[in-house]
């Protein structure tokens, strides 16, 4: 991988990540409670015809148009439920009491829907005019049998879900959780809880990353928090390659005498890029370890923050297949006088 100096631009920086990063291939196969959020590993094909039998589309009666030109009211010679469909003999000269839902019997050719009748002693009085199909709906007019319901790819909600399993689907094979490794780094760094030493500050990157992860579907795996140590920052390195594909740090990725992950990062991989030419947001870095892709994400929180959301987002979603546009940005201008230097956030 070769190393990029200077500066880089948040749009070259985007697409050098998602250039290098390739997809998940690794799946399992879920029951459907289980996928809320999942990525499909592979089309859903509906084995069905929906719906599957042509079926009354309101509460009323089936006719045969021949049977109510004469405008004499008909007799009704049965009744058709949801569930419960009309299989018994259909006399010329009478209609079918039908409900919605229910199979329309065999040789109907419209539903008159109940609010165009009346009811008569010599039977149902039909107000108004039917036409061939009229509140009928057809097999397979909604899906059918062998189309493509959903495409791989597609994020499982509560839109697609109902769906799969009205075609009597009770499991798909979806994209394995992206597993991604998270640390924070530094002496400064103190757990919640905790009381402060001389100099500390508490670890909120770490918990506002881990929830951003989740919030994306991804399985984490949390170290805690890395003393400016190099060994104990080596070993982590280590143990977070080792089980995930992602490897997400917290701090650690600026100038200071006591950043040592980008030294280590040359040890254990390679570096893509280092510095971006953004603010805030400068100090993040991006890189390739034996078996994980790097992002180093600045220590100060809203920096942390924006990279995480036009960056590291992206690539997880790339990583899965979830194929989607990415953080939207437009140009805007300021009237305002530009802080000076020491006033920015990094």
């Amino acid at each position: 991988m070769e190393f990029t100096t200077g500066l880089m631009s948040l749009d070259t920086a985007l697409n050098e990540m998602l250039s290098r990063v390739t997809p998940l291939t690794a799946q399992e196969t879920l029951p459907l409670v289980q996928c809320f959020g999942r990525i499909l590993a592979s089309d859903v094909v509906s084995p069905l015809d929906v719906p599957g039998f042509d079926n009354s589309a309101m509460d009323g009666y089936a006719v045969r148009l021949a049977d109510i030109a004469s405008g004499q009211p008909l007799p009704v010679a049965g009744k058709s439920f949801a569930g419960q469909p009309y299989h018994g003999e259909w006399p010329a000269g009478t209609c079918i009491r039908i409900m919605t839902g229910a199979p329309v019997p065999e040789g109907c050719e419209a539903v008159v829907m109940q609010e165009q009748t009346e009811q008569t002693d010599n039977g149902v009085r039909f107000t108004a005019e039917a036409r061939s199909g009229q509140n009928i709906r057809r097999r397979g007019e909604d899906i059918s049998a062998g189309a493509v319901v959903f495409p791989a790819g597609t994020r499982l909600t509560t839109a697609e879900l109902p769906v799969i399993a009205s075609l009597g689907i009770a499991e798909v094979p979806v994209i394995r959780k992206v597993r991604v490794a998270l640390f924070s780094t530094g002496d400064e760094l103190q757990l919640p809880g905790q009381p402060l030493g001389d100099g500390q500050i508490y670890d909120t990157n770490r918990l506002a990353v881990h929830l951003m992860l989740e919030q994306l579907g991804c399985e984490v795996i949390n170290l805690g928090i890395i003393r400016d140590d190099p060994h104990a920052l080596h070993a982590a390195f280590i143990e977070a390659d080792s089980q995930a594909d992602v490897v997400i740090s917290s701090g650690g990725v600026s100038v200071g005498e006591a950043d040592y992950t980008k030294t280590i990062l040359e040890e254990l991989g390679e570096i893509a890029f280092w510095k971006l030419a953004i603010k805030p947001g400068k100090p993040f870095a991006f890189g390739k370890l034996s078996n994980s892709w790097f992002c180093g994400l600045p220590g100060n929180p809203v920096s942390a923050t924006l990279t995480f959301y036009q960056l590291v987002q992206p690539l997880l979603a790339k990583t899965k297949r979830q194929y989607r546009q990415w953080p939207a940005r437009a140009p805007a201008c300021t009237h305002s006088v530009p802080p000076e230097k020491n006033a920015r956030t990094p």
